[in-house]
């Protein structure tokens, strides 16, 4: 009985663990990899052909992605997941695939003029489409014999629709261990779906760790602070420019707008026009409504029982072609875009941002988290001028943030569900973090609460019998980084170095053309910077 960890191991993304159990392989997710990576994750270490189940913990692509990856090299096995999550799966992983299939068509123009191989997708929808068959929907709380050797339960975990704790009890030989993974632990106090819920026994948790050594403070006045981003830019004739992920945080500010509209937070413009201006969006508020009993929190099934749409609204429209997508921005009256992508760096969202930066009477508000690199962040930071389709754009808009939203629990709502354990595990596994906070919280867990506590890199392998460590995980940072960093706080630094130089790259191009006196100051700058660091 051993657990073989692979992905999302001192890192955020690709969430993937394998166990095998009485001659069966299972893998508790398997995520794709996104944004910046820190270390190189170990591959299956079997056929995918010889996978015989996948239990996912929720449909985020980190933690489903790679499925269709699974069906398109020889997976003939089942999924387990909650309704929702397959309702959601449905529409992100053809999404996926598109993107997939899209980004290989645009490498392989510029392959064949360079006569170079042509780039293969990752997966396509044929294999999306194809994997769909696969899934088995289960309900949140219903124990779910799979076979002799295992069985499994989901626990709404209050992060996502759908989203779930995975219970698994696994035998080998006579011999029974429950294995506990946590999945994305919820913030509480989120719109619509419920707060976690929570596992009281296990012999062994995998538990995420993502915001395990920050605090999100008290929940703020959401919807306050939007009524007023939205007054002072209506009143100046702006837009509000609202980048959103589109599964999640595109319906909780829908659940904000109808409040603001229902209780006239926002004086002078009655009936103001509300745009979502993503196709995912759009599917993914269908399959909100379709899961309103399973997955809705009590403040939300009220207004579902008094006739009223949590996340609809008068003036709310939606744009699915790609010509309705365009004449938004020929729309002059004040109003909101929600679109993707949450960090801006793809979709249609560059479109609305290149319409609307320049203008000073409009606001971009950030509601997510921004990635260092994306352009999002680079916003946020402060930038004065960008670039959107080769054509340098002024920042002259207002950029704001809409601080506290998260869909993760931060570090007291971790510690709440771990310590929920009526006994300690075993050993809690910790996972689903960068690398310091994954150290961070560990060493909390130990020399504060006394948990006996592993933090794994992928490639670990451990003994679920014997509760022993039967390999350790290879700390190798991906092959693009400097070699002579051996991770941790190095290679951290390193890959935030790289970003800076990448960004001044960018000025020094947009500084092309401009006039003689910035020019020259800014290679006075630059000269200055290296002559102090060479």
């Amino acid at each position: 009985m051993k657990l073989m960890f692979l992905g999302a191991d001192h890192e955020v993304t690709g969430s993937c663990h394998h166990i095998e159990v009485g001659g069966k392989n299972i893998l508790l997710d398997c995520g794709m990899e996104q944004g910046r990576d820190t270390y190189e994750n170990k591959k299956l270490s079997i056929s995918e052909a010889d996978v015989d189940y996948v239990f996912l913990s929720h449909a985020h692509i980190d933690h489903s992605g790679l499925i269709p990856f699974l069906y398109k090299n020889g997976f003939k096995g089942e999924i387990f997941t909650t309704a929702a999550t397959y309702d959601l799966c449905k529409i992100m992983l053809r999404d996926s695939a598109h993107i997939q299939e899209f980004e290989a068509q645009w490498r392989n123009k510029k392959a064949k003029r360079a006569g170079r191989d042509l780039f293969e997708p990752i997966y396509t929808m044929e294999d999306a489409e194809g994997v769909l068959q696969n899934f088995h929907e289960c309900a949140y709380g219903e124990i779910i014999d799979v076979c002799d050797e295992i069985k499994v339960r989901f626990v709404d975990v209050g992060h996502l629709l759908g989203s779930a704790s995975v219970e698994l009890w696994l035998t080998e030989n006579g011999i029974t261990k429950k294995v506990v993974f946590s999945g994305d632990i919820g913030n509480i106090n989120q719109p619509i779906i419920d707060d976690p819920q929570y596992v009281d026994d296990g012999d062994f948790v995998i538990m995420e760790s993502t915001y395990g050594n920050r605090y999100h403070g008290e929940v703020p006045n959401y919807v306050g602070e939007l009524a007023r981003v939205i007054q002072s830019t209506f009143d100046k004739g702006g837009n509000v420019i609202i980048p959103a992920f589109a599964v999640g945080r595109t319906q909780e500010m829908l659940y904000f707008i109808r409040k603001i509209k229902e209780e006239g937070l926002v004086k002078g413009h009655r009936n103001f026009k509300v745009y979502v201006d993503s196709p995912l969006a759009i599917e993914a508020i269908r399959v909100f409504n379709e899961n309103i009993d399973n997955c809705f929190d009590d403040e939300a099934l009220e207004l579902v029982q008094k006739g009223v749409d949590p996340i609809s609204f008068k003036g709310l429209k939606v744009a699915v072609e790609a010509e309705e997508s365009q004449a938004i921005n020929f729309d002059n009256d004040p109003k909101i875009i929600l679109s993707a992508s949450g960090m801006c760096d793809a979709g249609r969202i560059r479109h609305h941002l290149k319409h609307n930066l320049w203008r000073p009477e409009c606001t971009v508000l950030f509601v997510g988290y921004q990635a260092l690199g994306s352009l999002g962040r680079i916003l946020v930071d402060g930038e004065k001028q960008v670039k959107l389709f080769n054509e340098t754009i002024k920042v002259r808009a207002n950029i704001e943030k809409l601080e506290g939203i998260s869909g993760h629990a931060d570090k007291t709502g971790l510690l709440k569900w771990v310590n929920n354990f009526k006994n300690k595990p075993k050993k809690v596994f910790v996972v689903h973090g960068d690398d310091l906070v994954i150290e961070e919280f560990g060493e909390c867990l130990r020399s504060e609460y006394g948990y006996d506590v592993y933090c794994p890199y992928s490639g670990a392998i451990y003994d679920l019998v014997t509760n022993n460590v039967i390999k350790d995980g290879g700390k190798i940072p991906i092959e693009h980084r400097d070699k002579s960093q051996n991770g941790g706080r190095s290679a951290e630094a390193f890959a935030n170095l790289q970003t800076a130089a990448d960004r001044l790259q960018r000025l020094v191009q947009d500084s092309k053309g401009g006039h003689n006196t910035e020019l020259e100051r800014l290679e006075i700058a630059i000269n200055r910077l290296c002559d102090k660091f060479s």
